[in-house]
């Protein structure tokens, strides 16, 4: 498995460096082109079997181990995630309507995200329930064989460009916050929603409002079973919480600090090599850890405690590894390419660290999810995960 990971891991490379410009720093910025690079190389990972490789064949992968999806994974990331959103539907809404969807969903929503030809979105966190998921105030209301669906949602990356919406609402009152809760399928396309930008430093594109009224959802669109959508949020969130290899750009961009910088690397004061070197063994930690909690999903267990753990980790990292090298990047001097990327690099890097502590769950949330894990302590049917 080594052998293949590795010649899987040279020819991703090889790919990126014939397909990606050597400037690009995501999907996500003001130049439309960038979007449409990701587009694009989505579909050559398409077309090699790259894109879905551990989805079965059936789905529109080719059943491959699920190391080589970490390598792709990893990959990606560190290179800036030249598939743009797909990650989001390769790394979770695929893998979640593979367990709980119907024959007719997984037909419909499954091989498109294998092509690489549809962008999904997640309508999650509202203005007074960000971390609070379960207090959520969007209502599915039932009208005829079907619902209405009203409400708002923010924070949603990718709103703008999505075809498709993750979307939880509630669809009875219940004693329990976490139980009359419905996940459904729904168009973007659907004249009762709309999208409102919000701009930040991340740039455009991530975060948005998404306000719906009256979207018509039908029995076709429910993904699992009626009321019972916290349970599959859970299990969305431990998949998408390490579904991002974040410590492969971290691990990346430290070890290219000292080839950047060449003669002046000697010379850098020993404190701050010290915390390079420490960022760097950190990131190999996150990594190990990540591996445990693949080891686990791939084993048909989900693990919130383990997914929480590598979670804080790589929040922490993200951030220590930020500081370090926006300091080591005011030492690269000189107006050379190789030089221009990396402080490019770092300070793209920097802006997404500073969102790192609460996007996919606030680290107070992983830190209670690692406690009760710890702890031992069972959790209550319909508590909060």
């Amino acid at each position: 498995m080594g052998e293949t990971v590795a010649g899987l891991r040279d020819e991703l490379r090889r790919l990126i460096a014939e397909e990606v410009p050597a400037d690009y720093l995501g999907a996500f910025t003001d130049d439309p082109s960038d979007l449409a690079v990701a587009q694009r190389f989505c579909r050559v990972l398409a077309d090699r079997g790259l894109l879905c490789a551990a989805w079965p064949e059936e789905f529109g992968g080719r059943g491959a181990p699920v190391w080589e999806q970490t390598a792709v994974r990893e990959e990606m990331w560190a290179h800036h995630e030249p598939r743009g959103a797909q990650y989001m539907g390769v790394n979770w809404v695929g893998p979640t309507i593979m367990r709980h969807g119907t024959p007719e969903q997984q037909h419909k929503h499954l091989p498109p995200i294998a092509r690489g030809e549809v962008i999904w979105c997640q309508g999650f966190s509202e203005p007074d329930s960000g971390s609070d998921l379960a207090s959520l105030r969007t209502a599915a209301r039932r009208d005829g064989d079907g619902w209405r669906i009203s409400g708002q949602k923010i924070w949603t990356s990718y709103a703008t460009m999505a075809q498709w919406c993750f979307l939880l609402a509630r669809t009875s009152p219940r004693e329990r916050k976490q139980q009359g809760l419905t996940v459904f399928l729904v168009p973007m396309s659907d004249p009762g929603i709309q999208v409102r930008p919000i701009r930040s430093m991340l740039g455009p594109h991530h975060l948005n409002e998404v306000f719906l009224d009256g979207v018509r959802a039908t029995e076709a669109d429910v993904l699992g079973r009626v009321d019972e959508g916290w349970s599959v949020v859970g299990e969305v969130l431990a998949f998408e919480r390490v579904g991002i290899a974040r410590y492969a750009r971290c691990e990346r961009l430290l070890r290219s600090a000292p080839e950047v910088l060449e003669s002046h690397w000697e010379s850098l004061p020993a404190e701050l090599r010290g915390r390079w070197a420490r960022a760097l063994t950190r990131a190999r930690r996150a990594r190990l850890l990540a591996y445990q909690v693949v080891s686990l999903q791939s084993a048909g267990r989900v693990a919130p405690g383990d997914a929480a753990a590598y979670r804080i980790a790589v929040t922490r990292l993200d951030q220590e590894s930020a500081a370090v090298l926006t300091e080591l990047a005011a030492f690269a001097t000189g107006d050379g390419d190789r030089v221009r990327r990396f402080r490019r690099a770092v300070d793209d890097h920097w802006r997404y660290a500073n969102a790192a502590t609460v996007a996919s769950g606030s680290i107070e949330i992983q830190k209670i999810l690692l406690a009760r894990s710890l702890l031992g302590r069972p959790r209550r049917t319909g508590e909060a995960a």
